[in-house]
């Protein structure tokens, strides 16, 4: 757990340390609003298709190695990427910042994917408890990463800011190798095509790629809107970031705690959650429709209800995949957390890609008021999509309880008469 929680506070400090700094400084070296959403959305691509495979053969390479080896990697990647300003301007600056950032993707992805299995293998009855605890290091990485980010490149310039956090993910290598166990498993028939082909984990992965799009769009297209529209510099442009990233930390104990205690509270989480997701979106810019003056307390107050809704929608959906693998006929064990733990992270990814390639578009040609209210009503849809689904689940299986029943006491009936 505590190899894990070292590999989500600092994935997400070099993360998120793009988002003050790294549009405007890519937009000095000749990239446009679109171009800067794909150089974000690239690291999403290249760890969607990574995960997918990774997660395939992770018995085969081993849990503790691929961790290991995904860290180390994407600390060597960090410094680089602090390197690209020496770039030239125009075509290669921007096809490096793409090459480095695929490379960090396919670290990142070894590395996540290796973390849920071996959380998921450690703590089989309280998984979403165990993983809303390690949110809070995600949140403090979110956190931190803006604030640090903007406060060493107004300080230091471009380079020292990836410099000092990819040292810091170095120096985290030795101490994860001492603390992983190693877990011995054998593979098994199960697949990611038989997984994906189930209905319900269907519309989960469809709600991941939402929630994770609703957090990559934020990536290219929140710093320019907030220095535009009110006028803040790139140090405190980080601190906006606090409010959504706070929330999220905060709640996201307490509602993996309650997700694992009262199971059934799951699926009101995912619906309720989308639907808030939906409604804080369409207010972030707020929509021109609802003629509504954009302020900063609202902005900030939207990234609050975002980062909390987050929580409520993506905390419950790893074990509810789980929990339909297993349901279906899959066998307990690693192979299968590897199933489940790749595609979590390949449709994480999906989302992450979409989110701000989608969003330095919309960005670029309507606005960041209408690009963000187009963002919610996909929130809205999955919202909706699943609580229909769990409708019809439900009354599913109380039609199948009192066919059941029926049948029980059918059986009975001749046995009575007998014995009379």
């Amino acid at each position: 757990m505590a190899a894990t929680a070292c590999l989500n506070f600092s994935s997400m400090i070099c993360y998120s340390i793009l988002g003050p700094f790294f549009p405007r400084e890519a937009e000095k070296k000749g990239a446009s609003d679109t171009v800067v959403g794909l150089i974000f959305g690239c690291f999403a691509l290249f760890n969607f298709l990574t995960s997918l495979i990774l997660g395939n053969y992770l018995v085969q390479i081993g849990a503790k190695f691929m961790f290991v080896a995904g860290m180390f990697a994407s600390g060597c990647v960090t410094i680089l990427f602090g390197m690209l300003d020496k770039a030239p301007d125009g075509p290669i600056f921007i096809g490096l910042c793409f090459l480095v950032r695929a490379m960090d993707a396919i670290s990142f992805a070894a590395a996540a994917t290796a973390s849920f299995s071996i959380l998921a293998k450690a703590f089989p009855n309280n998984i979403a408890t165990v993983m809303g605890s390690l949110e809070i290091f995600t949140g403090l990485g979110l956190v931190l990463g803006p604030p640090i980010g903007g406060f060493l490149y107004q300080s230091f310039g471009y380079e020292v800011p990836f410099i000092v956090l990819g040292c810091l993910v170095l120096l985290l290598v030795p101490l994860n190798m001492y603390l992983l166990p190693k877990y011995d498993a054998v593979a098994t028939k199960d697949s990611f095509w038989t997984l994906i082909t189930l209905p319900k984990v269907v519309l989960l992965c469809f709600t991941i790629v939402s929630l994770s799009a609703c957090l990559g769009f934020l990536d290219p297209t929140m710093s320019l809107f907030v220095s535009e529209k009110f006028k803040l510099p790139a140090g405190y442009v980080g601190l906006v970031f606090l409010g959504l990233a706070l929330s999220y930390s905060l709640s996201s104990p307490l509602l993996g705690f309650l997700s694992d205690k009262i199971p059934h509270l799951r699926k009101w989480f995912l619906v309720f959650g989308g639907l808030l997701t939906a409604l804080s979106f369409f207010l972030l810019g707020p929509a021109p429709i609802l003629h509504i003056e954009s302020k900063l307390w609202i902005f900030v107050l939207m990234l609050v209800l975002v980062g909390f809704s987050l929580g409520m929608s993506g905390i419950p959906l790893f074990p509810e995949i789980l929990n339909c693998a297993y349901e279906n006929g899959f066998e307990e064990g690693l192979s299968v957390l590897g199933l489940v733990s790749g595609l979590f992270s390949a449709m994480w990814s999906l989302g992450a890609f979409v989110g701000p390639t989608l969003g330095g578009f919309l960005n670029e040609k309507l606005g960041f008021e209408w690009a963000a209210a187009i963002q919610g009503g996909w929130s809205l849809l999955t919202g909706l999509a699943i609580g229909i689904f769990y409708i019809i689940e439900t009354s599913q299986r109380r039609r199948s309880n009192l066919q059941r029943a029926l049948g029980t006491n059918e059986e009975r009936a001749p046995l009575m008469a007998s014995e009379t």
